[in-house]
């Protein structure tokens, strides 16, 4: 199926007649064209989350709806488009979506009916476990690790040992959720789950980073640590390594996806004799008789580990860097322009990106309702109101005359 169907085209008219320009970013946002939803809606959405006068619990129940649509686009796209707005939009909204007891239940969701629908229902019921798992993450611990602050005084650098043996699982277990996607690059056909795999990446450098950097304040402080401690962090570690192999695979398929090699990071697994040194201090402290290394040799051994981790999260900071440029002018734009919401440009404008449509450059302007500072949900006064009557006339005319000739 290729534009935009005839129901997509009735639900914005519907919303254009209530005036809610939020409903109507959405359902545009989300139709049944098979391709990453358009970056001028997303753009608009990100913007409303910023805005004081715009519900966002109105804004996350309008994505909800659109899940329980039966198409695999349309749902797929709403969960893209719900990932677009927890990574760029304004925290309000992640918050929102951890408060809440359930997000996505999607996990017996199944499009019998539409090309592809069979195995993008899979992705579907992998991506909506991740989202869910994300959300749960920012309830646990009340942020977004994708968003921490990092570096040496970074809150994974500083974090003590109790708040790292409780928080480095949460990240263990989002991360989980996120390399279960189990995408290979023969799969990646189409705009949609592109749109999702390139967000799933950019999470996955993100993610990794707070990891890695927690992983090398609790080696820092293994040595010192209690023995309970020590076992609890030894578990930690080793699952640390079963998890940087998983997500070299992911980078591998990301790269063979086109994504520019300068943004995969370099993985540098430590040398496999600190894990041998870390099990033999907790032999030890466990009373078992054991040859314990020596100070000089442990210390040299931590010394190794910790420099190529920390190499590790270099190359990792290479891409966010990139990335937060890109969302600082996306911010300054937001706070500087004047909006021009229209939801009609023709697809020649549109770019391509990592196999993922581009809006090309433009001014984002709306002159939408959302922005007025009475009623952001008011229905449209005068003739703006009388031609989207007209304009729905038309298309339910055009449905009655499409149904009569199906029928012939």
């Amino acid at each position: 199926m290729s534009g935009q169907s005839i129901t997509d085209r009735i639900a914005a008219a519907q919303h254009s007649m209530t005036g809610s320009a939020i409903s109507k970013a959405v359902c545009k946002a989300t139709t049944h064209e098979v391709s990453g939803p358009k970056k001028k809606h997303l753009d608009y959405l990100i913007h409303c989350t910023n805005e004081l006068n715009v519900s966002v619990p109105h804004l996350a129940d309008t994505l909800f709806e659109r899940t329980a649509n039966n198409s695999w686009v349309v749902v797929f796209k709403a969960l893209v488009t719900t990932h677009h707005l927890m990574m760029y939009g304004n925290e309000r909204l992640i918050q929102y979506l951890a408060s809440r007891n359930t997000l996505f239940n999607l996990n017996n969701f199944l499009d019998k009916g539409a090309l592809q629908g069979y195995d993008m229902s899979t992705f579907i019921r992998r991506y909506s476990r991740y989202l869910n798992e994300k959300a749960m993450s920012y309830r646990l611990v009340a942020v977004d690790f994708t968003k921490m602050k990092r570096g040496v005084d970074g809150v994974m650098r500083t974090m003590t040992v109790e708040k790292l043996i409780k928080t480095l699982p949460i990240i263990q277990n989002q991360l989980d959720a996120l390399l279960d996607f189990q995408a290979n690059s023969n799969e990646l056909t189409n705009g949609v789950i592109n749109s999702a795999f390139i967000l799933l990446f950019k999470d996955s450098i993100r993610l990794f980073a707070a990891y890695n950097e927690g992983v090398i304040n609790m080696l820092e402080k293994y040595f010192d640590m209690k023995k309970n401690q020590c076992k609890d962090a030894l578990e930690i570690y080793k699952t640390f390594l079963n998890r940087m192999t998983k997500l070299s695979e992911f980078l591998k398929v990301a790269e063979q996806v086109g994504i520019d090699q300068g943004d995969i990071p370099d993985l540098t697994q430590a040398p496999s004799s600190l894990l041998e040194a870390l099990e033999q201090h907790l032999a030890s402290l466990e009373g078992r008789k054991i040859k314990e290394l020596s100070t000089a040799t442990r210390a040299n051994t931590l010394s190794s580990a910790v420099s190529s981790l920390s190499s590790t999260g270099i190359s990792l900071s290479r891409m966010d860097e990139k990335e937060d440029e890109n969302r600082l002018k996306v911010r300054r734009g937001h706070s500087t322009a004047t909006f021009h919401y229209n939801v009609d440009m023709p697809p020649h404008q549109m770019g391509q990106m990592g196999g993922v449509p581009m809006m090309a450059p433009q001014h984002m302007m709306y002159n939408q309702p959302v922005l007025r500072h009475t009623n952001p949900f008011a229905p449209m006064p005068g003739a703006q109101f009388l031609s989207r009557l007209i304009i729905i006339r038309i298309v339910m005319l055009s449905l009655l005359l499409y149904n009569v000739s199906v029928t012939v």
